[in-house]
């Protein structure tokens, strides 16, 4: 059996995860362990530590502390909220290995939904990538892309998305685990496909709306930002904030 650990966080770390565990014995693997900030964010039933429980799989508490496992095959990461330094990313010995909700190398980073909107770029995507040091690097093992719809807004795009990146992971994961994959280097797309970096910083920035923008300027920052269960966009008047929500986000919110 091959030995692997798993880190992730959010709705899609937890279905990853619970389809590995559903499925180690045809997968030919046994999960020695679990890592999650148990972000909750999305709803309180994606419980990574109670899921581990449930299928009696050791819950690591810090990340270090994977360092000091011996024989590791495999490292999964989906949705994992610190960035691995390479000696992390050595405790697996055969690969190391990122689903990143986002197509790659255009949107490497944080809140990739949002700034595609905000772009208006016409294609989006999920990418399963190996796992190296920095900030979403690595070469693309397997993707999914697809078009954005017109109009679309963060929410449209981050529930697509999830779809896509759900499919993509339950569909590759079982070549990756048997090697059957070819790499494909980022750096080879750069020319065709650009490539960004987008930081957590830069949501706040795309949120801040300027009443001397035009219209179409603040409908598309509204329609890049405003996501149930987060901050909206908000104007910021007498250091206060007044915040901008869609009718359609109301609705949701106050029901």
């Amino acid at each position: 059996m091959k030995k692997v650990i798993f880190l992730g966080s959010k709705p899609i770390g937890y279905l990853t995860l619970e389809f590995l565990l559903n499925n180690s014995q045809k997968l030919g693997i046994e999960v020695v362990g679990v890592l999650s900030n148990l972000n909750m964010s999305f709803g309180t039933e994606h419980n990574m530590r109670s899921l581990a429980e449930r299928f009696d799989v050791p819950f690591v508490e810090e990340l270090d502390a994977i360092l000091s496992y011996k024989d590791i095959d495999y490292l999964i990461s989906v949705q994992y909220h610190i960035i691995l330094k390479q000696s992390h990313i050595d405790v697996a010995q055969k690969l190391a290995v990122n689903l990143h909700m986002a197509p790659l190398p255009e949107y490497r980073g944080c809140n990739q939904f949002s700034f595609a909107i905000y772009n208006q770029a016409k294609v989006f995507g999920a990418t399963l990538h190996r796992l190296e040091s920095g900030i979403d690097n690595g070469d693309i093992i397997a993707e999914a892309r697809f078009k954005i719809p017109e109009n679309a807004t963060v929410k449209t795009l981050y529930d697509i998305t999830f779809e896509k990146s759900l499919l993509l992971f339950t569909e590759e994961i079982a070549s990756v685990l048997e090697g059957n994959y070819t790499l494909t280097p980022q750096e080879t797309l750069f020319a065709e496909r650009g490539t960004n970096i987008y930081y957590r910083k830069d949501i706040s920035k795309l949120k801040e709306l300027n009443l001397e923008d035009n219209a179409d300027e603040l409908i598309r920052k509204v329609r890049a930002t405003a996501m149930p269960g987060f901050e909206p966009p908000f104007i910021l008047h007498k250091e206060k904030k007044y915040y901008i929500i869609p009718e359609e986000i109301y609705n949701i919110i106050s029901h």
